[in-house]
This record gives C-alpha cells, sequence and structure tokens, in this order.
C-alpha cells in the first residue's frame, strides 16, 4: 500500500491486543475505520480512542464465524463507507489441552473462528477489494502457523490453515491491484490466554498458571505488532514475522524441518511426564 490517508479500513478482532492497536495507528495515517468485534464494551473502548483522531469510523457487533453475517458485514462496510482498501483479518482464540482430551466442541470453536473467519473474511470484501484502485488483505496466522506446539493442536490446525490459505491467495491474486500477507506473530502481550479455554484437569495446569507462563515470554507489545505489520504492508511483503522469537524459531524450522521439536525442546517436558507416570505405576501399592 502506498496510501492510508482516507483509505477504509477493515479490522476484526479490534476490542482489544493486535486489532485495537492496528485501529489506533490506522486512525493515525488517516485511515477510515470498520472495526468488529463481539465484544461490544471493548469495541466502544477502541472507538472513544480512535474517536481522537478526528477521523471517521464504525462499530460491528460481529461473530466471524457466522458466514451469513460477515456477508452482511462486507455489504454494510461499503455501503456505509463507499468502498474497502484494507482487510484484516485478526479475530482469534485458543483452546489448551491435549488432542486426545480436548473435546469436538472446543476444537471446531478455535477452527470456526480463526479459520473459516478468514476464509468467510476474505471471500466477503474481496469483490469490493478488487474494485479498488489498490487494496490489501492481511491475515493474522501465528509463529504457530510456522512450527506446532503440544497442547495447541487445534490452534495449530488453524493458523497452519490460514497460512496455507493465504499463500494459495497471494498467488492467485498476484496479477491485481490487491496485495496479501500473512501475518506471524511470536508472543504478543494480549489477553488471548485469558479469554482461552484451558482443559485445567486433563493439562493438571490451571488457567492462571498458564497465563503467567506466557506473560513471561511474551516480549512485544501489541502496540509494538501493529507497527511492524503496518510496515509490512507498506512494503508489501507476503510474510510478517513479528518479533524476535518468531523470527528465530522460523529460522530454525527452515533449517531443521523434521527435527525442529528436538532443537526446541518441545518433546521433553512430556516425554519427562510420560516418563514420570510410567514410573509412578510400577511403585508398589500401584
Amino acid at each position: 500500500m502506498k496510501k492510508f490517508s482516507d483509505r477504509v479500513a477493515v479490522v476484526t478482532g479490534a476490542a482489544s491486543g493486535i486489532g485495537r492497536c492496528l485501529a489506533l495507528q490506522l486512525a493515525e495515517r488517516g485511515c477510515i475505520l470498520a472495526l468488529a468485534d463481539m465484544d461490544m464494551e471493548g469495541l466502544k473502548a477502541t472507538g472513544d480512542s480512535v474517536s481522537e483522531y478526528g477521523g471517521k469510523y464504525s462499530l460491528h457487533d460481529l461473530d466471524v464465524s457466522d458466514r451469513e453475517a460477515m456477508e452482511e458485514f462486507a455489504d454494510t462496510v461499503v455501503s456505509t463507507h463507499g468502498g474497502v482498501h484494507l482487510l484484516f483479518n485478526n479475530a482469534g482464540v485458543t483452546a489448551i489441552d491435549h488432542i486426545d482430551t480436548m473435546d469436538y466442541a472446543n476444537f471446531e470453536w478455535v477452527m470456526n473462528i480463526n479459520f473459516w473467519g478468514v476464509v468467510y473474511g476474505t471471500k466477503a470484501f474481496l469483490p469490493h477489494l478488487k474494485k479498488s484502485d489498490e487494496a490489501h488483505i492481511t491475515n493474522i496466522s501465528s509463529l504457530f502457523g510456522l512450527l506446532a506446539v503440544p497442547s495447541q493442536g487445534a490452534y495449530n490446525a488453524s493458523k497452519f490453515a490460514v497460512r496455507g490459505f493465504t499463500e494459495a491467495l497471494k498467488m492467485e491474486l498476484a496479477d491485481t491491484r490487491v496485495g496479501v500477507s500473512s501475518v506471524h506473530p511470536g508472543g504478543i502481550k494480549t489477553s488471548i490466554v485469558q479469554n482461552a479455554r484451558v482443559a485445567e484437569g486433563s493439562m493438571a495446569v490451571t488457567k492462571k498458571e498458564i497465563g503467567s507462563q506466557f506473560d513471561s515470554l511474551a516480549k512485544t507489545t501489541a502496540d509494538k505488532a501493529a507497527s511492524v505489520i503496518l510496515n509490512g504492508i507498506e512494503k508489501n511483503r507476503r510474510r510478517i514475522l513479528v518479533g524476535w522469537d518468531a523470527k528465530i524459531l522460523d529460522f530454525i524450522v527452515r533449517l531443521f524441518p523434521a527435527s525442529y521439536e528436538y532443537i526446541a525442546r518441545l518433546e521433553k517436558p512430556l516425554v519427562a511426564k510420560v516418563k514420570a507416570e510410567a514410573l509412578a505405576q510400577e511403585q508398589p501399592g500401584n
């Protein structure tokens, strides 16, 4: 994108985290905003912050996993703002559990929002984006769309799917005026764990403990992440890595695609847990 001023930008998941920071930085750059989320209280807070820049914006109560609602949203944005130039498919959730104990409802919840939300948003807005003199689609995948980690099977599946979908899309749109970026943030200081579904029983760890661990590892602020994303869009980068952790681990995966889990020591805690449980079963009285 060569220009942001007076461009219409759509951001899903705009009530908090990266979505809110994208909205603020886009407003600062002079964009007209269509902001969507299911958390209307948080979305209104984002709107209040955006209003300080004096730009035009609209707020939309939206479930991105609802295809009909997404299609209606696209029509509403175009009729309200006269078109669309930037689409940020940002809304996302996670469910933390092992694959063998995760129920289908949680798996489907993650896939419906993280993957189908991106598909619905892309397909609903693409015809309108193609009519613009310049446009860009930004789909938020994850570092976990580049490598897999235990207890994040559903999230991994959704973010790998977003990556594959986006890479195919950018090839198909290569000769058009619509740019496409797949974004892979590492640990970002957001509320994703607070909003996560955590199977405390099967994980043998509390949501609070997972949150504390995440907070200690997440070094990149949402504001910094938004800045990196917008700079990448300006340069029409097809893949945008956010955070030093994403860059280092992406490098390791590229060098050792079949064994990165050993180098990153991702399996060690689980192997130790299995051995400890087996040893306990062998003790007298068990």
